[in-house]
């Protein structure tokens, strides 16, 4: 009897699409789409969903799937090639101390940081004389009604981008909004209509806000007063 013949696979060649991608190239296509929705090309809810595709994507062809139909915003080979690391401009200088948040006053400085996630403090928490908020593509929740506040001026420096901010300030409190230096593809809401009056405490909000809305409200008062 002859030998038996064994059974040959062919392994398919790989190409661009199949390689698999880095944590690098998915940010660069979500700064694409950031780029995408600056030009009118998607709307908040096409940019979240195609967010999210792109984040879970393993290879490059599923990648670029979420920039087939943007003009100029597609490589034909489907070959995403990472930006050059820069330094990213809603983190701080390497170089600055924890109390030297631009041009926050020295003493207690809090940092709050989240990504893709809620950041949120109510309750009975205390609040320091600075506080540092990064947020990207996520809810931030700040109560202070019932906080314990030892200064008579707070410190916010915000950096919010695409989620909405929402504080919530004492009935005696006021704002002061006058530093904030962008509000970009969102909206600034002062439902408590006390930006330059007086009130202690008194909430200076610096930073900047892209692509979600700032709402600064008073706490909701029960149904009898």
């Amino acid at each position: 009897m002859g030998e038996e013949e064994q059974p040959t696979t062919e392994t398919k060649p790989l190409t661009g699409r199949d390689i698999r991608v880095s944590d690098a190239e998915r940010e660069h296509v979500v700064e694409v789409l950031q780029k995408a929705i600056g030009l009118g090309m998607l709307n908040l809810d096409e940019f979240t969903e195609r967010t999210d595709r792109a984040l879970a994507s393993k290879n490059r062809g599923e990648l670029n799937a979420v920039l087939t139909d943007l003009p100029g915003l597609v490589h034909p080979e489907a070959a995403m090639v990472p930006r050059q690391q820069q330094q990213d401009p809603w983190a701080p200088p390497q170089h600055q101390q924890q109390q030297q948040y631009y041009g926050a006053p020295s003493g207690e400085v809090m940092e709050l940081r989240g990504q893709y996630s809620a950041l949120q403090r109510n309750g009975h928490w205390l609040v320091p004389q600075s506080l540092v908020v990064r947020n990207k593509y996520g809810a931030t929740k700040l109560d202070f009604s019932q906080a314990d506040i030892r200064h008579p001026v707070v410190h916010i420096d915000l950096h919010a981008k695409w989620g909405p901010v929402e504080i919530t300030i004492p009935e005696s409190g006021a704002v002061d909004t006058n530093s904030i230096t962008e509000i970009k593809f969102g909206s600034l809401d002062d439902r408590t209509q006390s930006n330059g009056r007086p009130g202690t405490p008194r909430f200076v909000i610096t930073g900047r806000v892209h692509g979600g809305a700032l709402i600064i409200k008073y706490p909701r008062r029960g149904f009898f007063g």
